[in-house]
């Protein structure tokens, strides 16, 4: 999985950088909270974001407003990382767009777990969203199909959905707000005088 850190401490950028490339993840690291925005725009964006709460530029909370403001199908995971653990701080910090919480100095084996449900709902919404491309896909192949219009050469009938067969006046007339006018085109009405 790709992962973006945002710390302005070196040390611990370079600390979180090595645990998570161990772990086998894709690591970029950025010293500020407007280069994690920037990051976080891009069409390739990373999959989950470290973010510390406290960096030059945009704070941690901020760069998860906007990027929750983005509306992605399937958005960044982002967790926050401070030394501040006061309930009404873990209430901001949700409240304000990450999907979890660590606190400073960060417990390996925590930080692991937490990354790991980072990982599964990243996948469960990657997911959803193939999902939902596949059914737009399908609902768009349906309407495509629902164009074709079955016509009989011979009598002109149309089949409807229930295979019954029925006039095209007809049928035009229950599918649609449609109403049907007669008239000759100019290629029958010459040939009918020629007769």
């Amino acid at each position: 999985m790709e992962i973006l850190i945002a710390d302005d401490d070196a040390v611990s950028r370079l600390a979180l950088k090595g645990t998570l490339t161990r772990w086998g993840h894709r690591v970029a690291a950025v010293a500020d909270g407007l280069a994690a925005w920037e990051a976080l725009q891009r069409h390739d964006a990373a999959d989950l974001a470290i973010l510390d709460w406290v960096m030059p530029g945009l704070e941690g909370p901020e760069v998860c407003r906007r990027a929750k403001a983005l509306g992605r199908a399937a958005p960044t995971y982002m967790i926050l990382l401070t030394a501040n653990d006061r309930p009404d701080h873990v209430v901001a910090g949700l409240e304000s767009g990450a999907d979890d919480y660590v606190t400073k100095p960060f417990d390996r084996a925590e930080l692991k777990a937490r990354v790991g449900v980072g990982e599964r709902i990243v996948a469960l919404q990657r997911g959803l969203a193939d999902r939902v491309r596949d059914l737009e896909d399908a609902l768009a192949q349906v309407t495509k199909l629902r164009a074709l219009l079955p016509i009989c050469a011979w009598c002109k009938s149309v089949r409807s959905d229930g295979d019954y067969w029925q006039s095209v006046e007809g049928y035009l007339a229950e599918s649609g707000d449609v109403r049907v006018s007669h008239g000759i085109c100019p290629g029958c009405a010459a040939r009918e005088a020629a007769v």
